[in-house]
């Protein structure tokens, strides 16, 4: 399986990618801001999700609003 970025580039455990789109965080009042750039990514099973830490908060990201940095 192989995972990829919304420009189709190909994404491994502890790349950095930056957000492509405003997103409101479930069950937060939370904005994660387009452009934010967030490191050391890990793949999940699902090749349409990625894990990631953004300020120390642990949470699940679809990989069409990201690319690779």
């Amino acid at each position: 399986m192989d995972t990829k970025d919304s420009n189709g580039n190909l994404l491994q455990n502890g790349d950095s990618v930056h957000l492509v789109k405003d997103l409101k965080v479930k069950g937060s009042s939370t904005v994660l801001k387009r452009g934010v750039k967030i490191k050391n990514i890990k793949l999940t099973d699902d090749p349409a999700e990625i894990d990631c830490k953004i300020e120390g908060t642990a949470i699940v990201l679809k990989t069409e609003f990201v690319k690779k940095a």
